[in-house]
Protein backbone atom coordinates (compact mmCIF):
# COMPACT_ATOMS: atom_id res chain seq x y z
CA UNK A 1 0.00 0.00 0.00
CA UNK A 2 1.38 3.40 -0.93
CA UNK A 3 1.64 6.15 1.66
CA UNK A 4 -0.82 9.02 1.68
CA UNK A 5 0.47 11.94 -0.39
CA UNK A 6 0.02 15.58 0.55
CA UNK A 7 -1.53 16.41 -2.83
CA UNK A 8 -4.23 13.74 -2.54
CA UNK A 9 -7.80 14.75 -1.70
CA UNK A 10 -9.20 11.81 0.26
CA UNK A 11 -12.84 11.22 1.00
CA UNK A 12 -14.80 8.81 3.14
CA UNK A 13 -15.29 5.45 1.51
CA UNK A 14 -18.69 4.89 -0.07
CA UNK A 15 -21.10 3.56 2.54
CA UNK A 16 -19.33 5.34 5.41
CA UNK A 17 -20.74 8.41 7.15
CA UNK A 18 -19.27 10.66 9.82
CA UNK A 19 -21.72 11.96 12.37
CA UNK A 20 -21.69 13.69 15.75
CA UNK A 21 -23.25 11.45 18.38
CA UNK A 22 -24.50 13.60 21.28
CA UNK A 23 -25.11 10.66 23.60
CA UNK A 24 -21.51 9.54 23.22
CA UNK A 25 -20.20 13.13 23.06
CA UNK A 26 -18.00 12.31 20.09
CA UNK A 27 -17.90 11.77 16.35
CA UNK A 28 -18.66 8.28 15.12
CA UNK A 29 -18.03 6.67 11.78
CA UNK A 30 -21.07 4.72 10.65
CA UNK A 31 -20.89 1.92 8.09
CA UNK A 32 -23.23 -0.93 7.14
CA UNK A 33 -21.68 -3.41 9.57
CA UNK A 34 -21.44 -1.11 12.57
CA UNK A 35 -20.00 2.00 14.13
CA UNK A 36 -16.56 3.24 15.13
CA UNK A 37 -16.29 5.67 18.04
CA UNK A 38 -13.63 8.27 17.21
CA UNK A 39 -11.42 10.37 19.43
CA UNK A 40 -11.52 14.16 19.05
CA UNK A 41 -8.53 14.36 16.68
CA UNK A 42 -9.80 11.60 14.38
CA UNK A 43 -13.23 13.22 14.18
CA UNK A 44 -11.72 16.61 13.32
CA UNK A 45 -9.55 15.15 10.58
CA UNK A 46 -12.30 13.05 9.01
CA UNK A 47 -14.69 15.99 9.17
CA UNK A 48 -12.36 17.87 6.79
CA UNK A 49 -12.30 15.13 4.15
CA UNK A 50 -14.45 16.18 1.22
CA UNK A 51 -12.70 14.77 -1.85
CA UNK A 52 -11.65 18.29 -2.91
CA UNK A 53 -9.45 19.47 -0.05
CA UNK A 54 -5.89 18.13 -0.23
CA UNK A 55 -4.08 16.53 2.66
CA UNK A 56 -1.75 19.56 2.67
CA UNK A 57 -4.75 21.90 2.98
CA UNK A 58 -6.15 19.81 5.84
CA UNK A 59 -2.81 19.99 7.64
CA UNK A 60 -2.70 23.77 7.09
CA UNK A 61 -6.22 24.22 8.50
CA UNK A 62 -5.46 22.13 11.56
CA UNK A 63 -2.14 23.92 12.08
CA UNK A 64 -3.99 27.27 12.03
CA UNK A 65 -6.64 25.99 14.46
CA UNK A 66 -4.05 24.47 16.81
CA UNK A 67 -0.97 26.70 16.62
CA UNK A 68 2.11 25.50 18.40
CA UNK A 69 1.18 21.82 18.35
CA UNK A 70 4.40 20.08 17.32
CA UNK A 71 4.29 17.34 14.70
CA UNK A 72 0.70 17.91 13.63
CA UNK A 73 1.56 17.15 10.01
CA UNK A 74 3.11 13.76 10.88
CA UNK A 75 0.13 12.95 13.12
CA UNK A 76 -2.38 13.74 10.38
CA UNK A 77 -0.46 11.69 7.82
CA UNK A 78 -0.13 8.76 10.24
CA UNK A 79 -3.87 8.83 11.03
CA UNK A 80 -4.80 8.97 7.35
CA UNK A 81 -2.54 5.97 6.69
CA UNK A 82 -4.42 4.02 9.37
CA UNK A 83 -7.80 5.18 8.06
CA UNK A 84 -6.80 4.11 4.55
CA UNK A 85 -5.52 0.73 5.77
CA UNK A 86 -8.82 0.21 7.60
CA UNK A 87 -10.70 1.09 4.38
CA UNK A 88 -12.44 4.08 5.98
CA UNK A 89 -11.19 6.46 3.29
CA UNK A 90 -10.27 6.37 -0.38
Amino acid sequence: MSPIKRDQAPTLRQGFRLQWEPRQDCHVLLYPEGMIKLNVSAGQILDLLDGRRSVAAIIDLLSENFPGVPGIDEDVLAFLEVAHAQFWIE
